[in-house]
């Protein structure tokens, strides 16, 4: 069941840090203006996350007018791998800007030359070739087309179905929609598209097998052979809950799919650019996909996707017939190839490894104290904590909801529950970020988390 926040300003106490500050009421006042306009003409959708309104952001701070600041837990979304407001990426995006080249379709442009060959050759694969779109969803939908067409070269009509993973979210279009297996974003859907199928994502915890035979089984229960899948597509770690497929699982699955030409996908949109402490989530499988969707961190500010797949599959439609009106976007190439350097330049995927061994193992010494911690997981600066009633599986949004709403009211911003049942908490800050202020924020988080729990006791 979908949650907004109270916008009834609260008295909170005052914290003053060196890297946080709260010093009004939540959400402040002044904001209010701002909220209920927001509440007025915008739809019902777009709420649900914590109601401060963004000023200003450096790094992995976040500021509001009103003099609050908050360590950000967020990233936007994934998205500002490199740090907020990054001078070089400004520097970039003004200086295209002031070239007076703002967009171009599928014109070609230096700046988008420039990129495509830095996406193709970064991470040392032969043969790639990149298409660059503006969303995940939209390279979502662009490799489920690969896919099907790829499919239909080798196998004839019949070999159309795209397997994917429950539990998995990849966009809000209606393909990936249906590729996703998150139930409540597929209610409305009166047709679904029998071409997809999915299987359980063997995360250890609620599919407690994890082996490839598994996934054979799944497929053979649900009358599907190999010979009629054209695509295979999961998230590199599932989003909603930071888990990773087992590594054997995963090398299996590529000899599958090789033999029974099958593409594989990867969808590196939250996983990419450092963020696992690789530059490529699944270089943590040691395999290599025919297909991957990135976004997100790509620009660490503006929106910019892209496709990277073997040649053979990118080049499968003819000139003129996959194309994107915001194809390659002149600025937003230029913030993508400042935002890659600053990630390579300042190693940034390392750091994000060191924090990241820091931060999981202090979620997982929790784990051990609280029984409402049902599992941690996640690799480098993503983690999933999962909420869960003592004694079960089953998740518990309102403990999720309520510690993400007591860290906000103590400087610590993270966006509202995600995953199975509403309940895990996903802590992903930028890679830029330093110990003392990782530690300072893990702080809050252990003390909001254990106040909420034992409010709930006195309340029972």
């Amino acid at each position: 069941m979908a949650r907004e926040y109270s916008l009834t300003p609260r008295r909170v106490p005052r914290v003053e840090s060196k890297y946080r500050r709260i010093v009004t009421e939540i959400p402040a006042p002044e904001s209010l203006p701002i909220l209920e306009r927001l509440q007025k003409y915008e739809p019902l959708a777009m709420r649900g996350q914590p109601p401060i309104v963004w000023d200003r952001a450096d790094g992995f701070l976040v500021s509001d007018a009103y003099g609050n600041r908050w360590i950000d837990w967020s990233s936007g979304v994934l998205i500002t791998n490199a740090g907020h407001g990054r001078r070089e990426i400004i520097d970039a995006v003004v200086s295209q800007a002031e070239h007076q080249l703002l967009t171009n379709y599928c014109f070609p442009n230096e700046v988008r030359s420039r990129l495509v060959e830095k996406l193709a050759t970064m991470f040392g694969e032969p043969d790639r070739k990149v298409f660059l779109l503006t969303t995940g969803s939209e390279a979502v939908e662009c490799a489920i087309k690969l896919c099907r067409t790829h499919g239909v070269k080798v196998g004839g009509r019949a070999k159309n179905i795209v397997v994917s993973f429950d539990k998995a979210f990849h966009g809000r279009t209606l393909g990936s929609q249906q590729a996703g297996g998150i139930p409540s974003l597929k209610e409305w859907i009166v047709n679904m598209d029998p071409g997809f199928v999915q299987v359980p994502f063997p995360d250890g915890f609620r599919t407690t097998d994890t082996s490839f035979d598994g996934f054979m089984n799944a497929l053979l229960a649900q009358n599907v052979h190999p010979a009629n899948v054209a695509g295979v597509i999961l998230e590199t770690y599932q989003g909603g809950s930071a888990s990773f497929a087992p590594v054997e699982y995963m090398q299996k699955m590529r000899e599958w799919c090789t033999a029974h030409h099958i593409l594989l996908v990867c969808d590196e949109v939250q996983a990419g650019f450092g963020r696992t402490g690789k530059l490529a989530g699944y270089q943590h499988y040691g395999i290599l996909p025919d297909l991957t969707t990135w976004g997100k961190g790509i620009t660490s500010s503006l929106p910019l996707s892209c496709v990277i797949g073997r040649a053979d599959v990118m080049d499968l439609h003819p000139a003129g017939s996959m194309t994107s009106t915001h194809t390659g976007n002149p600025i937003c190439c230029a913030a993508a190839l400042a935002n890659i350097d600053l990630i390579l330049n300042e190693n940034l995927t390392e750091n994000a490894r060191v924090m990241g061994d820091l931060m999981l193992s202090r979620f997982r010494e929790m784990q051990k104290h609280f029984p409402q911690i049902g599992y941690v997981d996640g690799k480098g600066l993503v983690a999933g904590i999962a909420c869960v009633r003592p004694g079960s599986k089953d998740p518990d949004p309102d403990l999720a909801w309520d510690t993400i709403n007591t860290c906000m009211e103590q400087g610590v911003l993270m966006f509202s529950p995600v995953g199975f049942g509403g309940g895990t908490i996903k802590v992903c800050p930028p890679l830029v970020i330093n110990e003392e202020a990782l530690q300072e924020s893990l702080d809050v988080f252990e003390a909001a988390f254990a106040a909420t729990v034992a409010a709930r006791k006195a309340a029972a």
